[in-house]
């Protein structure tokens, strides 16, 4: 009698076994089943595939898309809401949102406020591995010597930071991929300055005063790094 080798009934058994889990985990085609998902193709209807002008037009949500596919169009209304449409400013921060598509007007003044008071306040305290990474060379070099000479006299700012009162763009510009924007900022502090015998030399240690700067932020939005960094300073009159 002829019988399989080990071999051969291994393989046949392993076979077996194959077929069954497959039927258990991929179950049998009924004939309802519903099409394969093209993550490429939208879901809406065909009369539904093209925006309509208005308010739906802004609502497009991105969906990864074939090589040379038209791309959607973007949500500006984040943008248009801080400066007006057709405005310099609104189709420069436009160009920025082209470029970089996780820019956000108004997430970059919330970042802006934060970054004042840091700024001020590491000033004040004479925080120069804070202030370096806030700061583009330049600015971080003309603090740091302003540090310097203050450090040199004895001399000691005390500073309270009572927050931002306002904070508006007012400027755009691009230079390649680096954007710099300018804000308008409007602070309330409380700031004066002591010699090393702690006598008042300058400022008010109770007065609120109101303080204007122009300061300018710029980033390379097509660099990985998410940061922005104060190019240039100027009080505002």
């Amino acid at each position: 009698m002829e019988f399989f080798d080990f071999g051969t009934i291994f393989f046949f058994i392993a076979a077996v076994v194959i077929f069954f889990q497959l039927r258990n985990v991929l179950g049998t085609r009924t004939g309802n089943e519903k099409p394969p998902f093209d993550p490429y193709t939208s879901q809406k209807p065909a009369d539904a595939a093209q925006p309509q002008n208005g308010d739906d037009a802004d609502n497009v949500i991105s969906l990864p898309r074939k090589a040379g596919a038209e791309q959607p169009v973007k949500d500006f209304r984040s943008i248009d809401a801080v400066a007006p449409v057709g405005s310099l400013i609104n189709d420069k921060l436009r160009a920025i949102r082209a470029m970089d598509a996780s820019f956000d007007p108004k997430t970059f003044v919330k970042g802006v406020k934060l970054a004042h008071e840091m700024i001020v306040m590491g000033f004040a305290d004479g925080d120069r591995k804070l202030l370096k990474n806030l700061l583009s060379k330049e600015v971080y070099e003309g603090f740091v010597a302003a540090i310097d000479e203050r450090e040199k006299r004895g001399e000691k700012q005390r500073s309270t930071y009572i927050g931002v009162e306002k904070a508006d763009i007012t400027a755009v510009e691009i230079k390649g991929s680096e954007a710099h924007i300018t804000v308008s900022l409007l602070s309330q502090m409380i700031s004066s300055t002591l010699d090393n015998q702690d006598n008042l030399i300058d400022g008010d240690p109770e007065a609120v005063i109101e303080v204007k700067d122009l300061w300018t932020f710029a980033r390379d939005v097509k660099s990985r790094d998410p940061n922005w960094r104060l190019v240039a300073t100027e009080a505002e009159d």
